[in-house]
């Protein structure tokens, strides 16, 4: 376990959650509807390959799979067309076995719960809708905090702020390499959940520090994993 799983000295521990793919089970949705939008601008990428990408925020998803040679002006159109196909698997969305759970255990250990999504604000109330542990989450983000999306670091840095974190007392939880990668540039270590559809290899390879089927297995693993070494100076400090 990477060294700043430990909360410093007087630091406030916390935890960012990804969400879709990792609280939330819709990674997939997120791929279909990635593939529709291409579709209907006459662009044919298979879907292994959009499910690849997903865990980018939109502006670089498209740029990644399309290239330079695109017609950039589509891409805010792609984007929001990939949002309003979205939109309609809503109702059938459903949160990861024992998601709520561990947010509300995560609050119980004393640490600051913080959502680091880079979705619309309107996506993100229907996540937290689903995940249903609103009670025990201090602060989240939304695409509108972040001038640069994932792989870029900028939406766990507003994540930090909302939560009034610092990056050496906080771990992410997330399940794509992209995840990792913007992890990595604040030395914020990440647990990976392999629930989106990335390998365990993959993500010890992009550099996760611990890697879990899902959230349940976290969740159960929570007495003896980094969660609660994370927790246990602040919750030590608070005894007389």
């Amino acid at each position: 376990m990477a060294e700043n799983t430990t909360a410093t000295e007087g630091g406030k521990p916390g935890v960012l959650f990804d969400v879709d793919g990792t609280l939330v089970d819709s990674n997939y949705q997120h791929t279909m509807a990635w593939w529709q939008a291409f579709r209907r601008f006459g662009h044919d990428v298979p879907a292994a390959e959009i499910h690849r990408a997903i865990g980018m925020g939109g502006d670089k998803l498209v740029a990644h799979l399309l290239g330079d040679d695109r017609d950039p002006d589509q891409d805010t159109e792609l984007d929001a067309t990939h949002s309003a196909v979205f939109s309609t698997y809503w109702p059938g969305l459903r949160a990861f076995e024992g998601a709520g759970d561990l947010v509300r255990r995560c609050a119980d250990a004393g640490l600051t719960v913080v959502l680091a999504s880079s979705a619309s604000q309107q996506e993100v109330g229907v996540s937290r809708g689903i995940i249903d542990a609103d009670d025990s989450i201090s602060a989240a983000t939304s695409s509108s905090d972040a001038e640069n999306s994932k792989p870029s670091p900028d939406i766990l840095q507003a994540a930090l702020e909302a939560g009034g974190l610092e990056a050496a007392d906080t771990v992410f939880v997330g399940d794509s390499v992209w995840d990792v990668i913007a992890a990595a540039e604040l030395k914020i270590p990440t647990i990976g959940l392999a629930s989106g559809g990335t390998s365990e290899a993959e993500l010890r390879d992009a550099g996760a520090v611990e890697v879990y089927k899902d959230i349940r297995a976290l969740l159960d693993a929570f007495d003896d994993g980094p969660l609660q070494a994370l927790a246990k100076p602040s919750s030590s400090a608070a005894k007389p």
